[in-house]
Parts: structure tokens; sequence; C-alpha cells
């Protein structure tokens, strides 16, 4: 079996080529893919080259986390799953190229026990289920955010889910592209910003600067959270921090309950993914989508419509 896929071939050069897929074991699911979304975190790493060497990591590779499609065949112990919609968060089962995180594909094989049933009414939107795990993953470990560094999805989603939890925080951007699209909670400029008594501060920015950026408003005891990634080493000035006893946090990967809990809240009606993907275009761009996503501020979210291509 082949697909066409999404391949980083090195560092800012995108193609879309056929590749051959390993054969579907008894426990995997075959998926054609109807949507997937660019992350503005990682992805942007491996497409400029600057992503920390860690397993799996390598060019020509194929990128991407955030896809949804129908299962559309299955080994025999995953038939019960044929016909459903699903959330994938990637493939590892390319031939000639790596699979990190392998979901920008028209067909995906995966184990069954990786993909997760989502209503066929979210559409292109169901690609931001990912984030919005991220986003609870992160929650999870601590207290409701009153600061958000970064008004990205990322951070949006961070803001409407402590909404959600009755705390409206306090989102700092820098830049002026994307200050709009707050309801509920204030978007300010961090040099604006007088308050000194934040207690649970989580960074969505990716800043490997966001430390000493952030400790002079924080009370003593609060709490950083993580929640981005960063290929640059973290540092920090020491007596700031100490003399406010700073916690430090890192929110890693999103797990099946943060997404259980992140469908839950959507199917409630607490949390909106609305005005979130603010691009969408057929996968054949895919080559110059990702110069966009990442040089556009305007661009929150670039999605990928695989739906009519063979």
């Amino acid at each position: 079996m082949e697909t066409l896929a999404v391949v980083v071939e090195e560092p800012e050069r995108v193609t879309l080529r056929s590749l051959t897929l390993t054969p579907c074991q008894a426990d995997d699911v075959v998926v054609s893919i109807d949507f997937s979304g660019i992350s503005m975190g990682t992805e942007k790493l491996m497409y400029n080259g600057s992503m920390p060497m860690f397993p799996g990591m390598g060019y020509p590779l194929v990128p991407g986390y955030e896809a949804v499609g129908t299962v559309v065949d299955a080994g025999e112990n995953a038939t019960a799953m044929i016909g459903k919609t699903v959330f994938v968060p990637g493939s590892s089962k390319f031939e000639g190229a790596r699979g990190l995180f392998g979901g920008q594909a028209k067909t995906l094989i995966t184990g069954a026990a990786r993909v997760i049933p989502l209503p066929a009414e979210l559409h292109e939107k169901a690609v931001l289920m990912s984030l919005a795990a991220t986003a609870q993953h992160a929650v999870a470990g601590g207290e409701m955010p009153d600061l958000i560094i970064g008004h990205g999805v990322l951070g949006r989603l961070l803001a409407r889910i402590a909404l959600a939890a009755g705390v409206e925080p306090t989102v700092w951007e820098i830049n002026d592209a994307r200050m709009a699209g707050a309801e509920g909670y204030r978007v300010v400029r961090p040099e604006t910003d007088e308050r000194r008594d934040y207690r649970s501060v989580y960074d969505a920015s990716g800043d490997h600067r966001v430390i000493d950026q952030t400790v002079m408003h924080m009370a003593r005891g609060g709490e950083i959270v993580l929640a981005g990634f960063y290929s640059d080493p973290l540092s920090f000035n020491f007596a700031p921090a100490f003399r406010r006893e700073l916690r430090i946090r890192i929110a890693t990967e999103f797990q099946p309950d943060d997404l259980a809990t992140s469908l839950a809240l959507v199917g409630s009606g607490r949390l909106s993914l609305e005005g979130l993907v603010t691009h969408k275009v057929p996968a054949t761009e895919a080559p110059t989508a990702y110069g966009q996503a990442f040089s556009d501020p305007n661009c929150l979210k670039m999605v990928f419509d695989w739906r009519d291509i063979a």
C-alpha cells in the first residue's frame, strides 16, 4: 500500500510524494485522512532544522501529529473501528522516510489503541484536539493559570480552559497581529502589565528567556509551567527566583485521559474551538504552506484538506 505524504527532505525543503506503507497488522487500523494541521511548535523546529536530536529525529521525515479521518480498513483484531471518525496522533509505518510524528499523509496505518473516536461534525476543527489535550495536560498538574504567555492557539486554549474553570487570566503577547480575539480575558503587552502577584504562569510561547521575563511579576511561591517546546537552553538569574521561592514545572505530552477530558469540554460547549483554524488549503499546497504558516503572524493554525486528493 502507498500513500501521498508530506516529507521534510531537509530543513526548509518540503515535498509531497508517494511513500510505501508497512503492512497492516492484526491490531492496526487504516485511516483515510480528511484534515491535518501544522504544529506551530515542534513542526516549526523540524522545518527549520533546530529540533533537538532524540530517537526518531532525522531527515527525510513525515511531520505532523494532528490528523483526523475515517477508518477504512483494519486488522482482524480491530474491525469494529471501521467506519469511525478518529483523531490520529501520527504513524511510524512509512518506508523511505522517518515518521516523526508521521501525521501528514493521505493514508495512515497505526495501532487501533492510538486512535481516538471523534464526533464527525467537528470537521477540520478536530485537528485542534491535540493542542486542547496539551493544554488540559498542563493545567491538570497544578492551579489554573492567572497569567499566560503567548496568544497563539495553545495560549488561547489555555485561556478558554481557565475561563471554563471560573478563572479570568491575563495573556501576554508581543505581536500586534495576535492581540485580538480574546473573549472574557485581557491581552496586554508585557511591558504594560503592572501586576506583581501572579501565582500560576503558563508559558505557551516557547521563548527560552521566559523565566527572567516573568519572575518580577510573580508572587512568592508562584509557579511557572513550561508548556511550550524549547530548542535553546533555558537559564535564569537565581537571586530574583530565590527571593520568590519560584517553582518550575514542565508539562510534557498529553495522555489519553487529557484528550477524553478535552473532548468532554468541547462536547458540553464549555470549551470552544471556534476562530482558531485561520487557514485551510489543499494538501497539494504543502510545499509552500509551511513557509506561510511560520512567517505569517495572522496564521494561527494552518490545516491541510486531503479529501479530494487521490
